[in-house]
């Protein structure tokens, strides 16, 4: 056996570096679609005649299908090899984004909306899975910090991007944008990565899927209306994430039964995994929950455009950019349990600020926390999905990446609900105006509510003319509503402490090419069916 084969090279090579731009290419479809959309939801209210609460489902149903395919995808990269399955996916993401594009009611784009999600959500655990193989023990962390590059780009380029298109086009052409892209990357995913040679697969869990995909749905369907509904009182609300929860509750006690099943469980038997996704769980609901919110108030508190609000929070990105290939070269050098609570306690630093906005916070002050922030971002999120999958047998990196994947969408789904409503709540705290209802709902409008949307729409003040001392007390609420918001998700930041605290702070062997090399035929580090 030659050296090669014994052990990959230190540093990413040509070929690896090829394998992982497919997948970078892939992921950043994925991302930037989501952050290009939030940003377009007022322009679908206004051109489709439509509630902010229906347009919403624009995002709503794109997660619902991310969480139905994903547990699929584990066993789906067995069957019919990763290559093959990642091309699908591409294509029904890219078919997805041209059918919105040509969407004329808000019914179609949601539906066609759904029809991305079911090949977004499979882009990411899958190419993860082709990345790690790529990547061999010993350059996972660097390999999963070039992954990175599109969850940093999403944040930075996604709502300026959204806001020019929309501002010098339509908003067409934020689905548009995708279908070039798509034929790029299915184009260099047929060249650069390798033959598929699926393996003998094992039965499909039809009774798992059963349980579990509409399980997941239903849950995140009464999740994601509660920001409509206002309270968990309201059977839209509570009767399908009852019965979600109950099929969920029903597949994890199934789940130990067959000898394959759809998402598997016993996984969590490795304590790196099961550490690494508590901390990324709460994380995520804290940091992706309250960081939909950083734009909104400067929509609706500042009154900033959709193009300067995007690049107002680009210092986040720019931070990130910074410090993750810092973190992915110390990931594979240095425990996670030594660097990720130094990472999170820069997220705490520059978290606090916004607990204390006001309609005339400083722009310095915000945007220095939105770095320090992004600072701190890349130096957790990558590093711990790299603790989480390292240790892993390569045969069960597929199905680990899909638990990881399911955690995020979960997490970043209750995450967004929990703050929409918190907002929600503080917002419908201000006085009414008298005299002055809301011609869709009927209902009254209150301060606050009247100066956010006028934030939105200054042309409003010519159909409610009121006293500026109004508009002003308004926006001094909503400021506060926000303020409100943020405490909670900088609760939620210090609670990932706890988890994080049992990292691992010794170096562990990695799985990763066990099984990989036989005796007789050399292999190469490269290793993707």
């Amino acid at each position: 056996m030659t050296q090669q084969a014994v052990a990959a090279p230190d540093k990413l090579d040509a070929a690896v570096l090829k394998v992982a731009g497919v997948v970078v290419l892939g992921a950043i479809m994925s991302i930037l679609d989501v952050t290009v959309v939030s940003v377009a939801l007022p322009t679908f209210q206004r051109e489709f005649d439509a509630s902010y609460a229906r347009v919403a489902w624009t995002m709503t149903g794109y997660t619902l299908a991310l969480a139905t395919v994903i547990p699929l995808a584990g066993w789906a990269a067995d069957r019919f090899g990763t290559k093959r399955l990642y091309m699908i996916a591409l294509a029904l993401f890219t078919i997805g984004s041209g059918l919105c594009a040509t969407a004329d009611s808000i019914g179609q784009l949601i539906l066609y909306r759904v029809l991305q999600g079911l090949g977004g959500g499979m882009l990411m655990p899958i190419g993860m899975t082709i990345m790690t193989r790529a990547a061999g023990p010993n350059r996972i962390g660097r390999l999963m910090a070039v992954l990175g590059i599109p969850m940093l780009l999403g944040p930075i380029c996604g709502p300026i991007l959204g806001g020019w298109l929309i501002d010098t086009a339509s908003w067409h052409w934020i689905f548009l944008i995708n279908l070039p892209i798509g034929v790029i990357a299915l184009l260099y995913a047929q060249m650069a990565l390798p033959k598929d040679a699926p393996k003998p697969s094992e039965s499909f869990d039809f009774i798992g899927m059963l349980m579990l995909s509409p399980g997941l749905a239903l849950f995140l369907y009464g999740i994601s209306t509660l920001p409509e509904a206002g309270t968990f009182a309201d059977a839209e609300v509570w009767a399908p994430m009852l019965v979600g929860a109950a099929l969920v509750v029903a597949f994890v006690r199934y789940s130990f039964k067959p000898r394959h099943p759809l998402l598997d469980l016993r996984l969590f038997a490795n304590r790196n995994l099961t550490i690494a996704s508590v901390t990324l769980f709460v994380f995520i609901i804290a940091f992706m929950g309250a960081g939909l919110l950083f734009p909104s108030y400067f929509l609706q508190v500042r009154g900033e455009s959709t193009l300067d609000a995007g690049l107002l929070m680009a210092p986040q990105g720019i931070g990130a950019m910074l410090t993750m290939p810092i973190a992915g070269t110390l990931a594979d050098r240095v425990p996670i349990g030594r660097t990720v609570p130094f990472a999170l306690a820069l997220i705490v630093v520059g978290f606090f600020s916004f607990t204390q906005v006001d309609p005339t916070t400083s722009y310095w002050l915000l945007c220095g926390s939105l770095f320090v922030m992004g600072l701190g971002m890349g130096g957790t999120m990558m590093p711990i999905m790299t603790s989480a999958l390292k240790t892993l047998h390569a045969q069960d990196v597929a199905r680990g990446s899909t638990l990881v994947n399911i955690l995020q969408q979960i997490g970043g789904s209750v995450g967004a609900a929990v703050m929409s409503v918190i907002l929600t709540n503080e917002l419908n705290g201000s006085q009414p105006i008298p005299g002055v209802t809301d011609p869709a709902s009927g209902k009254p409008v209150t301060e606050a509510g009247l100066a956010t949307a006028v934030q939105l729409q200054p042309d409003l003040l010519r159909q409610f003319p009121v006293d500026p001392a109004l508009i002003e007390r308004g926006l001094d609420f909503a400021a506060r509503s926000f303020s409100s918001t943020f405490w909670v998700a900088f609760a939620l930041v210090l609670a990932t402490f706890i988890p994080a605290a049992l990292l691992p702070r010794r170096r562990e062997p990695s799985h990763l090419l066990d099984g990989e090399q036989g005796d007789e035929q050399p292999k190469t580090p490269v290793v993707i069916h």
